[in-house]
């Protein structure tokens, strides 16, 4: 298994690739945007830069960060073509891997996190899609958002097969502004994780310490992507398989790195009008055998006749599970996030109990 000092040197070469190339992005874009604002897309790759843009967030028109967000990432498409969506050192093996359950050939795993009041409304409409099409999957709740999550929204969930994990605390972007501000958000996070009985976190925007989340009682963490230059911190992990932080107690967090693009970065960011990349994506995962984690918010789809311009049709999910279902369903091992995850740090011992399968329909 990939343990956690070989990450975090793998982590610190990948973080120098990736900030080289945000900057170079960036520098490409000054010409074509007010110059101050395009300072601070040049610093995003900074810890410090990073502060400050979820610190001015809130102040920033949203239609204004979506077309600045768009003009950016349009370049960063060009410059990463070689890394992203498919990166191809990512397809090695962990040491000692002897595969999943039941020789199949892949894991298949659904997520979702909720953003806001829009995404909750919808939380129950995508899985009725989903359960109709014979799959379950991974909701995660802000715990001390924009919303509240009703008690009743969680058990009609879990009584139906799903899982509930945890998404941030606050969704502000400043979990990790410090190490005292990430403790005492450890301390709501893992309120909420007992409260709710749930064993997997999910940061919001993707930011990650995977030394500090040592704090959090979870099973898993899912706060990693194998690839992604789109997100604020880009240092991809590097892989399309589960990996082990070890912790002091000898009981090691499961790492699950998504490795389908998100969907807000192509339909809504990117600005793509197929699936073909998930489906491309989830090809090449399986032919190598890893895992093909996808992170859907409700949030961003659209179970309506009409889009908004942050929005996109509900057909390219359904179409993509249909697709993988059709195309994959004798090959792949479909399993919630919290099953594959004590699949994979079970797997390191001689006594391995029986993973647990989602049939589909």
């Amino acid at each position: 298994m990939v343990h956690a000092v070989v990450l975090r040197e793998r982590w610190l070469r990948r973080y120098e690739f990736d900030r080289s190339i945000t900057e170079m992005s960036a520098r490409s874009f000054l010409g074509h945007i007010n110059p101050l604002i395009a300072t601070l897309i040049l610093l995003a790759s900074s810890t410090a830069a990073v502060r400050l843009y979820y610190h001015l967030k809130p102040a920033i028109p949203r239609s204004l960060r979506y077309v600045l967000r768009h003009k950016l990432a349009e370049r960063q498409r060009n410059i990463c073509a070689d890394v992203w969506p498919i990166l191809q050192a990512a397809a090695r093996q962990p040491a000692g891997w002897r595969g999943w359950p039941n020789q199949q050939r892949f894991a298949f795993v659904l997520s979702h996190d909720v953003e806001s009041r829009k995404g909750l409304a919808r939380v129950k409409d995508l899985a009725e899609l989903e359960m109709s099409m014979g799959f379950r999957s991974s909701f995660n709740f802000v715990p001390e958002g924009s919303y509240k999550v009703p008690p009743d929204l969680r058990h009609w969930l879990t009584e139906r097969g799903f899982e509930v994990g945890v998404h941030d605390h606050r969704h502000d972007g400043k979990l990790y502004h410090s190490f005292a501000r990430f403790c005492a958000g450890a301390q709501r996070i893992n309120h909420f994780l007992h409260e709710w009985d749930a064993v997997g976190f999910r940061s919001g925007f993707m930011l990650h310490n995977l030394e500090w989340i040592q704090h959090l009682d979870v099973l898993y963490d899912s706060s990693t992507f194998d690839t992604d230059p789109f997100e604020p911190q880009s240092d991809g992990a590097q892989t399309i398989f589960p990996f082990l932080i070890q912790r002091p107690n000898g009981n090691p967090i499961v790492e699950l790195p998504y490795t389908l693009p998100q969907d807000s970065t192509l339909f809504v960011v990117l600005r793509e009008r197929t699936n073909q990349i998930w489906k491309n994506k989830l090809s090449w995962i399986a032919t190598h055998g890893g895992m093909a984690l996808l992170n859907v918010h409700p949030d961003y789809i659209c179970f309506g006749k009409s889009p908004s311009r942050y929005e996109y049709p509900l057909e390219l999910y359904r179409d993509f599970l249909d697709h993988a279902r059709r195309t994959y369903a004798v090959a792949l091992w479909h399993a919630l996030p919290r099953d594959l995850a004590a699949f994979f740090r079970k797997a390191a011992s001689p006594n391995v109990s029986p993973a647990k399968t989602l049939a589909l329909v």
